[in-house]
Formats: structure tokens, sequence, C-alpha cells
């Protein structure tokens, strides 16, 4: 109950803040040698994201390879539970974390209300990213984006037999087989949800929830159970780690569903209290690199804004999809309706 009452606080003392006091972005900035020298010295960088923890573990270990001597401390949890700790800790005085990253866009509009983060632009972002991609005032940037897509076993499932629609997924022979993720702890299904919710409407929902769905949590855990063949289809798991499996060798094919594919969008950022603020700077300018952003594609299986990132071959262009956009504006004040009608369907 303490989470949920979090939740709706700082969703409502949010609301009352007013962005008229916000300056334009701050003048882009490059790595120098005199910030590697700063960082260093620090020795150290909290890095609190939604990313599967696998991807985040080898983005660290790459920085840590270009820049020794600085330590990363990855601390993973689905965005929700993120965007909850951050919450807990700001208003409490703890500073903890350095850099964050999750794949709800409205909690960094969130956070920029409040004044919680620090104003910078790595000049790869100013260069090189679209401007709808970026906070106009430098707060975030889009540091990766993925899918919540459906997809199956192909040793469990034939081709002719899956599902090609969203609501396919109500057909009675699905019934038992498919497992789902949480939108009260994952930022990807939340977006997803919500978008789902304006395209079919709640009674889809309240349909869907008497599948008798195995429901888990963060949109990473799908495509696991997936692979250990708990079930045969996954509603709402994220993309990048359905292709990690894929190039593992594992039976999954995805749908693009004919409705649409909901796109989440990972936004990054530098608390305004980060403790080790040179580290920080450094690390934050990297997650935008053509190294981070082609290792998130190759290894992590995320799309990236970056226009120099290559897809590997065989992966479905995001040109090539029917792509579903989320409005934070229009998302954040239905965070909770989403919440309560889902814990009402799937009784979680």
């Amino acid at each position: 109950m303490w989470k949920k009452a979090l939740s709706a606080a700082l969703f409502a003392s949010g609301l009352a803040v007013s962005s008229a006091a916000f300056a334009e972005a701050p003048a882009p900035y490059q790595i120098t040698p005199e910030l590697e020298a700063a960082a260093k010295a620090e020795g150290k960088v909290v890095f609190y994201t939604a990313t599967d923890v696998a991807v985040a573990e080898k983005l660290a270990e790459q920085f840590k390879t270009k820049y020794p001597g600085i330590d990363v401390q990855v601390e993973r949890a689905g965005s929700e539970r993120v965007f909850q700790r951050i919450g807990q800790e700001y208003s409490t005085g703890i500073y903890n974390a350095d850099v964050i990253e999750t794949s709800d866009a409205v909690h960094f509009e969130y956070f920029k209300r409040q004044g919680w983060l620090t104003p910078m632009v790595p000049q790869e972002v100013a260069d090189k990213w679209p401007a709808d991609e970026r906070d106009p005032d430098g707060n975030f940037a889009a540091y990766r984006a993925h899918l919540s897509v459906l997809a199956y076993r192909s040793d469990l499932m034939k081709e002719e037999e899956a599902p090609k629609t969203w609501e396919d997924l109500l057909d009675p022979r699905f019934k038992d087989k498919m497992v789902k993720a949480h939108p009260g702890y994952s930022g990807t299904v939340m977006t997803s949800t919500f978008v789902l919710s304006q395209l079919l409407g709640w009674e889809y929902f309240e349909k869907l929830g008497k599948q008798n769905i195995m429901q888990v949590q963060s949109s990473t855990e799908p495509p696991k159970k997936l692979a250990q063949g708990e079930r045969a289809l996954e509603v709402d798991g994220n993309e990048y780690n359905v292709f990690r499996l894929i190039d593992e060798g594992k039976p999954i094919k995805i749908i693009y569903p004919d409705e649409g594919t909901p796109l989440a969008v990972g936004n990054a950022a530098v608390l305004k209290q980060a403790p080790h603020p040179n580290a920080a700077k450094l690390f934050y300018a990297y997650l935008f690199s053509l190294d981070a952003q082609q290792l998130n594609s190759d290894f992590g299986g995320l799309r990236s804004f970056h226009p120099d990132v290559k897809e590997k071959e065989g992966r479905t262009p995001l040109s090539k999809i029917k792509i579903l956009h989320s409005d934070p504006a229009k998302l954040e004040p239905e965070i909770q309706t989403i919440k309560s009608n889902y814990e009402k369907y799937f009784g979680t």
C-alpha cells in the first residue's frame, strides 16, 4: 500500500510544479582529459537502470575497459521500482544514484518538474539525436528504445496457429498458454497497456484477464519463460530479450500485430545530487556514444536513435513495423486508472 501511496503523492505533487522556470538547454559538452581525470578521482558511478541486467552489466564492463579506474555500480529494477526508489530517496534526503534510466517517459517529465535532474547535453546528442527524442531544456535524452511484442515458441505452436492480432489473444485456444508482464512494475508494460487501452478499450483487457495468463513482473521475464518452455506465447515481453534468445538459438518467433506494436523509449539523465558528478557526466556521455549504442543493438537487441548504428541482419527495421506511440502527457493522468483496472481484471 505504501508504494501506491508514494506513487500517487509523487505525481500529485509533480503536477503542481510549473515548467515555466526551466531555462534553455546548456551548451553541449565533449569528453576532455580534464573530465576523465576528475571522474577517475571520484572512482565510481552509480547507475539505476531498467535495462536488462545482462545488457547493463555488459555496458558497464565496456565503460570500465575504456575508462579504467572508474567502477560502475549497476542497480537494476523495473521502471516503476526505479521511479519509486528515486522518489523515496530524494524525498528523504538520500542521494545514492548518479545516472538513471527507465522505459517510462512520464518519469522524466516528473523528475524535471521536481528539479531533480542536472541539465547537460553530450555533444553526440546535440549533433545526432532527433529533436523529439531529447528534452528541449537538456534534462534528459532517449538512451534506448524497444518494442513490446508478441512472441511464441515455434516448437510448441505452428506459425499458422499463432496469433496475428492483439484481438486474437482472446481466442479460447490460447487460454493457459500465455505469459504477461505487469504495468505496476514495468514501464514498458505501462506504456503498452496505455496505448492498447486507447486502441482496443478496457473491455479488451477485461476479456484477456479471463485467459488464465501467467503473471510476471518485468518485461524482461516473458521472453525467459518462453525460453524455459513454461509458456508457448508471450503477450508483452520486450523485443530486445527475444532478439537475444533468438541469437542464442532458442526456437522463438516475434509477431508484430496488425493493429500495431507499442514502442517504449528509455530516457537517461544525471541526477542533481549525484554523489559522483564528474563520473556521472562522463558515463552519461558514454551512454550516447556510438560504441555504447552499437553494443546495445548488437548484444542487447535494443533500438537506437544514433544514426550510425547498424542493425543486425535479419531483424525487421522499425520502418517496416506499424508503431504505436505513447504521449507521456496523456499517459501520466491515467497511471492510477491503469494500475487499478489491471489489478481488477488480472487479480494482481
